[in-house]
């Protein structure tokens, strides 16, 4: 076999299994999940931007982070249905490139976006005084700017590190979409300078933002400690407790995926818990926002009722 940039890149045998019997049901689930995923997330985008109680900083945050888990999703998860209906698994290599390119962006950004809103609890908290003044919007967009050109540059290393690499014909990628490791592992040529690379943003841009998180929520506990009363210690901490999980909801499904790419050295193992950071915590996100945050529970009850009451009018009308 030739080596070259220009093949064709098959992707994975879509979903878990080449078990044709399992397709409809895969197709059921991923396409079910989606659909929750992305109005889901635009409801919490809605209401943030509706509603002016919600025009502060940490709402601000939360509807880019909503956008993040749509493009997330949207940019594995529709070729993969398509592939599953048309039973056609090959996608281009300048797709696939693309798709890893986007999918990396959304991700990362997602990642740095995780350690600002611990930023913005750690001010809220432990200064509520100077919260407004510290947490101005020339500063939130600033850190957002910053969170989509680290975003994005990392991205672009990854993808030009790619294209140093020569690739041979008939490649398979086990996994749902163009996951960057396992197409790596597919080259010819030696990867050793892309896997080093690797581990040494992922260690820089992945480390950092946990790192900041880790120190935001240690200033955090200890401020919350010194409060003498037992309600204002729930006040507190409730102002954080759906961030806190979806924290914990993203990096433990991370996590999960390395150990269990290490454990087994499975492919089809990695896919599989690839699909907790991929799908289900997309998915889950606006349900630990909206469920645990009364302030979104009102917009969007005021925006349903809004749109129940217009919906009456425009039927009375002849």
């Amino acid at each position: 076999m030739e080596p070259g940039n220009d093949t064709q890149i098959p992707e994975f045998l879509l979903g878990f299994s080449q078990e044709p019997g399992l397709q409809p049901c895969l197709f059921g689930l991923f396409l079910s999940m989606y659909l929750v995923t992305v109005p889901g997330n635009l409801l919490i985008i809605l209401a943030t931007i509706s509603d002016s109680h919600l025009h502060t900083p940490m709402y601000f945050f939360l509807s880019n982070l909503s956008f993040a888990d749509i493009c997330v999703t949207s940019t594995s998860i529709p070729k993969m249905l398509i592939n599953i209906r048309t039973q056609n698994k090959v996608i281009t290599y300048t797709a696939c490139l693309m798709r890893m390119y986007f999918f990396m962006l959304f991700a990362e950004f997602e990642n740095f976006l995780l350690a600002v809103t611990a930023y913005d609890r750690f001010v809220a908290i432990c200064h509520p005084l100077h919260y407004m003044v510290i947490m101005n919007p020339r500063l939130c967009g600033l850190l957002v700017l910053a969170s989509w050109t680290m975003s994005a540059l990392f991205s672009l290393l990854q993808i030009l590190m790619v294209l140093r690499l020569s690739f041979c014909t008939a490649l398979e990628v086990p996994h749902f979409f163009c996951e960057l490791n396992q197409v790596i592992q597919l080259a010819c040529s030696d990867s050793f300078l892309n896997h080093v690379v690797i581990y040494f943003t992922v260690a820089l841009l992945g480390g950092g933002p946990l790192t900041g998180i880790l120190y935001s929520y240690s200033k955090i506990i200890s401020s919350i400690r010194a409060i003498s009363s037992a309600q204002g210690k729930y006040k507190a901490f409730s102002t954080c407790a759906s961030h806190l999980s979806v924290v914990s909801l993203f990096y433990g499904a991370i996590l999960g995926v390395y150990i269990s790419s290490a454990a087994t050295h499975n492919s089809h193992s990695s896919a599989t818990a690839s699909v907790m950071y991929t799908v289900v915590t997309p998915m889950l996100n606006p349900f630990i926002y909206s469920l645990r945050n009364k302030d979104i529970k009102r917009a969007l009850g005021r925006h349903l009722l809004r749109g129940t009451m217009k919906g009456q009018f425009f039927k009375k009308c002849p």
